[in-house]
């Protein structure tokens, strides 16, 4: 048996890269799939009806499978969504959130529009996704004690440490590690919800600069293909199946033969002044001389690529 046997998911973005990669490993496990992908460009524009050739490649592995082309950044077209896999399998159990969109541009060039449909695609899109399925979720968790839902969202290091050209999907992913957080907390009873930073040859990562794109065709001294999308997959796999059940409001990060886990804002230093409200020269100076003094440094985007691959 797989490790999702029988299992039913929704997969968002699952009709090329890493959701198709993720599609075809759940099959294998034994999953059923409804795969959700509007089939347009990296920027968000056009239409292609490219869900149905995975959903042909899904049933050849003996799993059933249904294409779906609604937009999930729409509240309504969301639920139906999570309508469509319950009614086709008489059930849900997983929801991974991958769909999303790039407009990179440096924030002084930013349009309004670029802003907005990054933010409605993977924001609000993961949000539509994530209530609607913690309706079902909690609904079957107060009939069934043993029951557990899983959710996992697709982040990035662009949200957790910030990357240049990215304001807009950072914010967006940076909302939704937030959001992992605030609902794996509601949801305690009835899911379990995580997200993934999945470092791999996607559209995303060769569109992203040319530097990474270079990267990203690099392989380490004994040969191994550190950004084959097939390495990002185990850790999906794994926080979907039963032996997760413990496992919630995580953040990892996965690349080639390493996983990291993540801790968010945290406090790492304090000042205190007796019991006096601090004046502002007071404050700036002890911020300055104490505060900031032997704090870690902040990551960055580039260093976690130093790790992979010599740069």
């Amino acid at each position: 048996m797989g490790m999702l046997e029988d299992k039913v998911a929704i997969i968002t973005g699952a009709a090329r890269g890493i959701g198709r990669q993720e599609a075809l490993s759940f099959a294998k496990e034994g999953c059923h799939l409804l795969i959700n992908d509007l089939g347009c460009s990296l920027d968000g524009f056009g239409s292609e009806r490219i869900a149905d050739n995975i959903v042909k490649d899904i049933k050849k592995i003996g799993v059933k499978a249904v294409a779906n082309y609604d937009s999930i950044s729409n509240f309504q077209k969301a639920k139906e969504v999570v309508d469509q896999a319950i009614s086709e399998f008489g059930k849900l159990d997983i929801v991974i959130n991958n769909a999303g969109i790039l407009r990179d541009r440096m924030s002084y060039n930013m349009t309004e529009e670029e802003w907005d449909d990054v933010i409605s695609v993977h924001l609000k899109g993961t949000f539509n996704m994530c209530r609607h399925s913690a309706a079902y979720f909690r609904e079957q968790g107060k009939s069934d004690k043993k029951f557990s839902g899983r959710i996992i969202n697709a982040i990035s290091d662009a949200g957790v440490l910030g990357n240049l050209g990215q304001l807009n999907y950072g914010a967006a992913k940076a909302g939704i590690a937030a959001m992992t957080l605030i609902l794996s907390r509601e949801l305690k009873k009835y899911a379990t919800v995580n997200s993934v930073i999945q470092i791999a040859r996607t559209r995303f990562t060769l569109n992203s600069s040319a530097q990474i794109a270079r990267l990203m065709n690099k392989k380490d001294e004994k040969g191994f293909d550190i950004f084959d999308p097939a390495n990002v997959i185990p850790i999906v796999i794994f926080l979907a199946s039963n032996k997760a059940k413990k496992i919630s409001g995580e953040v990892f990060r996965i690349a080639g033969d390493k996983c990291w886990i993540l801790r968010g804002w945290h406090s790492v230093n304090r000042i205190d002044n007796n019991s006096k409200a601090f004046s502002p020269q007071v404050l700036g100076e002890r911020i300055k001389q104490e505060l900031l003094k032997g704090i870690p440094k902040k990551e960055t985007v580039m260093e976690i690529f130093s790790q992979l691959v010599n740069m």
